[in-house]
């Protein structure tokens, strides 16, 4: 059992059976058709050779089917952690140079490291101090930078830039470089994979394939439009006509290595590397849930944390760049049937079987068709409904998320990131600054107590009762003071005030503090101060640091049982 919870893959592996391994290795088939091509074309959006978009898919997908706890998620190269290597590695090293891929290794590296101390620290729960509406913004508005990327191989222009501005303008001044044959051949694949999102599974269905096959198989589209438009280009021999292909992509293997960079690069990599590990965590843990959902399977946090940690550290060792669990990936994998992990070890397979002899025929792969792949493949993770739904639900979510999408949009995926960050924090801040403060009466014939506002209730003119429906800490404190130092100013005949503590699971120092000075404040007015319903852990708290010894009221079990004795004197 100990071993189970270091090494989550013993659990599945005791009863593994012939049938699973049947469903496992249709799976691991159908997500290596759409991983080749997916490994190439965002190793093309990282900067690094295309063979290390391979590398990257190997020994991640082994590691983390031993050390993560999600039957269904595949783990590799995506879009928004490519960008993010190649938006942080820009400005220390120029692409194509062996200091750029020294950095891609380092980051992977630095990101796995991150992963596993924060798995070890059971920080799990970071995720829960992202707001997922922010998050979902920046992901979208990253999603529109990257598709901007590859727009210019599309093109066949010159483009650079980490934002929307700087893409833009670069590529209007090289609108000349523009190659219709290039644009003839991105544009056909971009329509082929459309049309194949929207009909391929129906043309499946025609052939009886089953449903479930149906849809898995129509994802692996992409494999069709590389065979497809390598055909074009070898026959035709486009690349004369100025197509960019990919070129010689080495055959072989990673050669495993562990190399320590130096000072400067690590402490000029780090906070990248951290942006990485919460953003790609975040996106692994949002897509394992989901996905374990629908099989009553727990997916572990923490454990997550380790599996994701231990993926980018064999992403490092093999030569790689970072990784992270990827959407579209998984839930190929999954509609495919598979049932456990071993499902990517076998991917991971198939994808060594790809670098050994497939390469040689990827030469004459067009950059068009992998800028084609990954458009299509980013246009799934732009959402801007968001923005209606936050602004129709909450208003300070609707401006976070427009504050993000914009920064992100303006000043690139670095910025964007650390605004999001920043606003969830902002934003949880805010809402728990201003507290949800009730006055609450008796609602006539019963025990309960609700709002004055909402409800016709029993209340007394010598009572305040107050349900304030958040923990005190010091984020809060003042406003709970402030909020009772103007009701008893507008009420003369107050004598007690009771502070109903029904949803306070916390209090800290400050918030003790805050008491303790209302406290004195209201007795100096002749007005006691008592609470009702404290919950065991911040009675003994408020027992520990002495409070109650000053305290003027009482401490009630309940709030009608305060209510009848002070309403009553």
């Amino acid at each position: 059992m100990i071993m189970e919870r270091f090494i989550p893959a013993l659990s599945w592996l005791k009863g593994y059976n012939r049938g699973q391994f049947s469903q496992d290795a249709t799976a691991a088939f159908i997500v290596t058709m759409l991983l080749i091509p997916q490994s190439l074309g965002y190793a093309m959006l990282a900067g690094v050779p295309p063979e290390v978009g391979l590398y990257s898919s190997i020994l991640p997908l082994v590691l983390y089917a031993l050390f993560g706890t999600s039957t269904s998620l595949s783990v590799g190269p995506v879009a928004v952690a490519s960008l993010m290597t190649a938006t942080s590695l820009g400005v220390i090293a120029e692409q194509g140079t062996a200091s750029y891929l020294t950095g891609a290794i380092t980051l992977a590296m630095l990101s796995g490291a991150m992963l596993i101390i924060m798995g070890a620290m059971k920080l799990g729960m970071v995720t829960n101090l992202l707001s997922h509406s922010v998050i979902s913004g920046f992901i979208s508005a990253s999603g529109i930078i990257i598709a901007l990327s590859q727009l210019k191989h599309i093109l066949g222009v010159s483009a650079h830039g980490d934002n929307v501005v700087e893409l833009l303008a670069t590529m209007v001044e090289s609108i000349g470089e523009f190659n219709g044959v290039t644009f003839a051949i991105g544009a056909s694949v971009v329509t082929f994979l459309l049309l194949a999102r929207r009909y391929a599974k129906r043309v499946f269905l025609m052939l009886k394939a089953s449903p479930s096959a149906a849809g898995s198989l129509a994802k692996t589209a992409p494999i069709l439009g590389v065979a497809g438009s390598l055909a074009i280009v070898y026959f035709y021999n486009l690349q004369s006509h100025g197509v960019a292909i990919t070129g010689h992509i080495p055959a072989g293997l990673p050669t495993l290595g562990l190399t320590l960079p130096s000072l400067d690069l690590i402490k000029a990599l780090a906070l990248p590397a951290l942006m990485i590990s919460i953003i790609g965590y975040v996106e692994s843990i949002s897509v394992g849930k989901t996905l374990g959902a629908k099989r009553r399977e727990k997916v572990k946090p923490n454990q997550e944390l380790i599996g994701l940690g231990a993926a980018n550290i064999a992403s490092g060792v093999s030569g790689g760049f970072p990784v992270t669990g990827g959407f579209s990936r998984s839930v190929v994998n999954f509609d495919a049937g598979a049932v456990t992990q071993l499902a990517s070890v076998m991917t991971a397979i198939g994808i060594m079987i790809a670098s050994l002899l497939l390469t040689p025929l990827l030469y004459f792969l067009p950059k068009a068709t992998l800028a084609a792949t990954i458009i299509v493949a980013v246009m799934t993770l732009v959402d801007f409904s968001i923005l209606k739904k936050t602004w129709q639900f909450s208003r300070s979510d609707f401006y976070a998320v427009f504050a993000t999408i914009s920064i992100t949009l303006l000043m690139g995926v670095e910025v964007g990131v650390a605004s999001g960050v920043i606003l969830s924090i902002a934003l949880h801040l805010y809402r728990t600054s201003k507290p949800h403060v009730a006055e609450v009466g008796l609602i006539d014939g019963t025990e309960h107590f609700r709002n004055v506002k909402r409800y016709e209730v029993k209340t007394s003119p010598n009572l305040l009762c107050l349900r304030p429906d958040e923990s005190l800490f010091f984020a809060n404190a003042t406003f709970l003071e402030d909020y009772v130092v103007d009701a008893i100013s507008q009420r003369k005949d107050i004598t007690h005030v009771v502070i109903q503590c029904s949803a306070v699971n916390e209090i800290d120092y400050s918030a003790l503090e805050m008491l303790e000075a209302l406290n004195v404040q209201l007795e100096t007015l002749n007005i006691k101060l008592s609470f009702s319903e404290v919950k065991g852990p911040v009675m003994d708290n408020l027992e520990r640091s002495g409070f109650l010894k000053h305290l003027t009221g009482k401490v009630y079990l309940s709030q009608y049982q305060a209510f009848n004795d002070i309403a009553k004197a």
